[in-house]
């Protein structure tokens, strides 16, 4: 029997525990217990090699457990303290019974201890914050052993603590496979689980940043489900459409550094806080018809001074994103999109601003000898105005003389 299978503990049993094993150590220091850490080495039980992790986001609830560490390096764990004994990491991540096969919905607080150990402890450097006591998420059993996890932000789910926005599509929040278990298609299989268990909703959300491995998992499996090109996006919370960008169509550009298939990601934690941002240009696809425009959905494409609009074709009752590039939707007549958020009528208005500004400045430079540039702007303008008046008179003064 492992920890995972004994007699389920709340989070204040758990924390009372804690607390009272580390009275005792405190209070009787002479007394050192060890702890067989492997099969070569151990490690004294004592106060000072023993610490104190906070399992969920903002230590609320508190619930505590004791890490033993090694006297010369303090960022390592050997052994949790679990149902009143020390336990080897790789045994907590264990189980003895066969009902633990395959993707298994986390409910007690052992399997939440799974998942801190997981994200935590096994990965160093931690690529994830803490999660909330009661995040969904999900462990892969494989061989009685937990080999990674996934987690998700349901829909209409509150982004943070502090504001009252709430996610518009269920997210993919983060996904991680252990080290020693990776290509292996881990990664795929989660992947797959996620979608297949929001098959009803239009739109699924991945949180943004996608790191190069998940980015190749992904490629991977948008390659053997075509049907969900159009529905997976990289989303920053809480996901409207100008914080989401279609993946497979990013991917098609060259957007993502593809690499090796780790089927891990710093996806990590909640999108509201990741810091991985671009710092200067956004790449989304626009629903026109979201934003008030009724009926039409069209591609925005700025490359450079120059734009260019695309309409897409409507396809079994919602607007397709692809048709050129290959499960997209919209003929693309550029290689790379950039598109500033905002409502679409103005980015429609800014762009043929911008075009009759260009057209103009080039035909005045190219009309107005070099003396007129030389003039100040204002003292042209007289100038111009001064030439206009004389022109239509001499006009006149000749047409009088004819008659």
């Amino acid at each position: 029997m492992y920890p995972v299978d004994l007699p389920a503990v709340d989070h204040t049993d758990l924390t009372s525990a804690s607390e009272q094993y580390m009275s005792s150590l405190e209070s009787s220091p002479c007394d050192n217990e060890w702890f067989q850490s492997s099969q070569t080495s151990k490690v004294a039980i004592t106060a000072t090699n023993v610490s104190q992790l906070q399992l969920f986001e903002d230590g609320q609830p508190a619930c505590v457990v004791l890490a033993l560490h090694p006297p010369d390096d303090q960022t390592q764990v050997v052994g949790l303290y679990l149902h009143g004994k020390w336990w080897l990491l790789d045994d907590v991540l264990r189980t003895s019974s066969k009902s633990r096969s395959g993707l298994v919905s986390v409910q007690s607080v052992m399997e939440r201890v799974i998942v801190f150990l997981l994200s935590q402890i096994m990965e160093r450097p931690s690529l994830f914050s803490l999660h909330p006591p009661k995040e969904s998420c999900k462990v892969l059993w494989k061989d009685n052993q937990a080999v990674g996890f996934y987690t998700v932000k349901h829909k209409g789910s509150l982004c943070d603590g502090w504001s009252s926005c709430c996610y518009l599509l269920p997210v993919l929040d983060t996904v991680l496979v252990r080290r020693c278990c990776r290509r292996r298609g881990f990664g795929l299989q989660m992947l797959e689980d996620f979608c297949s268990s929001f098959s009803t909703e239009e739109f699924l959300g991945v949180s943004s940043p996608l790191s190069p491995s998940m980015a190749a998992v992904f490629k991977r499996f948008l390659q053997k489900h075509q049907q969900y090109r159009e529905r997976l996006y990289e989303v920053e919370a809480p996901g409207g459409w100008t914080q989401r960008r279609n993946i497979w169509l990013n991917i098609q550009l060259g957007r993502y550094c593809l690499g090796t298939d780790k089927e891990s990601s710093p996806i990590s934690g909640e999108t509201q806080r990741n810091t991985l941002k671009d710092s200067f240009h956004k790449t989304c696809i626009l629903d026109l018809g979201t934003l008030g425009s009724p009926g039409v959905n069209t591609a925005v494409v700025l490359d450079s001074a120059e734009q260019q609009f695309k309409s897409c074709e409507p396809s079994q009752g919602r607007w397709s994103l692809s048709s050129e590039l290959p499960g997209t939707g919209c003929s693309l007549a550029a290689q790379t999109i950039h598109v500033k958020s905002g409502p679409a009528t103005q980015l429609l208005n800014t762009a043929q601003a911008l075009k009759s500004k260009a057209s103009k400045s080039t035909k005045h430079h190219r009309e107005e000898p070099e003396d007129m540039q030389k003039i100040p702007k204002r003292a042209r303008s007289e100038l111009k105005h001064v030439h206009t008046k004389t022109a239509f008179s001499s006009r006149a003064h000749r047409e009088c003389s004819d008659t």
